[in-house]
């Protein structure tokens, strides 16, 4: 087996950071998402930012700091991007009356907004042929959360009443994942207002905090259905099917017939990969859209955490596609792939290292993959295809190198 492993180059300095006077992104840019135009060469990212909002300070406790998405492009394959900082492309509603925290889902019907507090780590990809963006959202803004969990800095006293609407979702404050459809048309115009429509929650937030959401491209037969797969990472494993031993975040994956059958009774899900090694101690999770290698196999990236040494680093493995049943691991790495190195990709206001990879196109033979640097820049990585997936290769399905 060819033990040789692969060279990936990194951004010598962020190609996007935070940009001082813009009050929605002049503390953190970073985990982007991205999409690659129909051009061929194009590459067009959705990145998380934020800023401190002392006007929707409710307790005074601490300012909070709701999460937006803008929009950037590049045009010299990632080589850098220029980002609109004049406005977000989809910010949260920062509603604090349950009765404004309402929007209009894709079948014209009023439903509750998650995404009214924040709209967290983005990811773009396409289910037979049309564009979808995944968020982690919260209903309410936190306060500085790098120095603490301030989830619950800003929540309105209605939500403590026992017999509120939303329940413990609200008093939790937790991340309910969100799907939205994209027109890549429209976003391209900056015409954002007409750029996103709301779909509805995949997760189920009064069950756990939920988050690395995101589908494969096309349905797959599980069990007797032709299904919708998706993968995703629970807080609380043990809720879930096939993870009630698993007391740490891990990856799982989900089949259903239709976007809003996830929420339901029914839905199927499985285990995926736990934490294994060392480098993954703490919690293991997806972190960009399954990339289609051809003859039913599939890349998946995915990111362990453990501190304080190792932080948030990135590996790979091969999943294999099986009629009937769920996919199942093919190849893993036991061994961390990509990490933070630059001074600029190392801790700064987070007490830990960081590399998190959310968005990845392919051109040719290369991947082009977006990453967020210390929870406050975005940088980009390059590996060719092939290199890297002959070296994921190189390892059995549980991590032991293969002869």
């Amino acid at each position: 087996m060819n033990t040789k492993r692969p060279v990936i180059t990194y951004s010598k300095e962020p190609v996007l950071e935070p940009k001082a006077g813009c009050e929605w992104a002049d503390t953190m840019v970073l985990n982007p998402a991205l999409v690659l135009d129909k051009d061929g060469k194009t590459i067009h990212m959705l990145f998380r930012a934020t800023g401190p909002w002392p006007s929707k300070n409710l307790k005074g406790k601490s300012d909070p700091y709701p999460i937006f998405l803008g929009y950037a492009v590049s045009t010299d394959l990632g080589e850098s991007f220029t980002a609109d900082f004049d406005r977000p492309a989809l910010a949260p509603r920062l509603a604090y009356d349950e009765e404004d925290m309402y929007v209009e889902n894709d079948k014209g019907e009023r439903v509750l907004n998650y995404a009214n507090g924040c709209i967290e780590d983005p990811r773009l990809f396409t289910v037979e042929g049309q564009l979808y963006l995944t968020v982690a959202c919260r209903l309410f803004p936190p306060g500085a959360y790098w120095e603490g969990d301030k989830r619950r800095d800003n929540l309105p006293d209605w939500v403590m009443e026992p017999d509120n609407p939303i329940g413990v979702l609200a008093r939790r404050n937790d991340t309910v994942t969100v799907l939205y459809k994209v027109d890549l048309e429209r976003l391209k115009a900056r015409d954002y207002d007409s750029s996103f429509t709301y779909m509805g929650p995949l997760t189920d937030g009064n069950l756990s905090d939920n988050r690395d959401v995101f589908f494969f491209p096309k349905r797959m037969n599980i069990q007797g259905q032709n299904s919708l797969l998706m993968l995703h990472r629970p807080e609380r494993s043990y809720e879930f099917p096939t993870g009630e031993k698993v007391n740490n975040p891990a990856i799982f994956m989900a089949a259903a017939r239709e976007f809003e059958d996830f929420v339901k009774e029914g839905t199927v899900h499985r285990l995926l990969a736990k934490s294994e090694f060392d480098w993954e101690e703490e919690r293991v999770g997806a972190s960009f859209p399954p990339i289609d290698l051809g003859g039913g196999e599939w890349l998946v990236s995915y990111h362990g955490k453990a501190l304080p040494d190792y932080g948030y680093t990135q590996s790979f493995m091969i999943l294999e596609e099986r009629d009937g049943d769920f996919p199942r691991i093919k190849h893993r790495m036991s061994e961390r792939l990509i990490y933070a190195k630059q001074k600029w990709e190392l801790p700064d206001k987070f007490p830990c290292p960081c590399i998190f990879t959310t968005g990845a196109v392919v051109v040719g033979d290369t991947l082009i993959m977006g990453y967020g640097a210390a929870d406050q820049k975005v940088g980009i990585a390059k590996a060719g295809l092939k290199e890297l997936c002959d070296y994921v290769r190189c390892f059995d399905e549980e991590g032991n190198p293969m002869e």
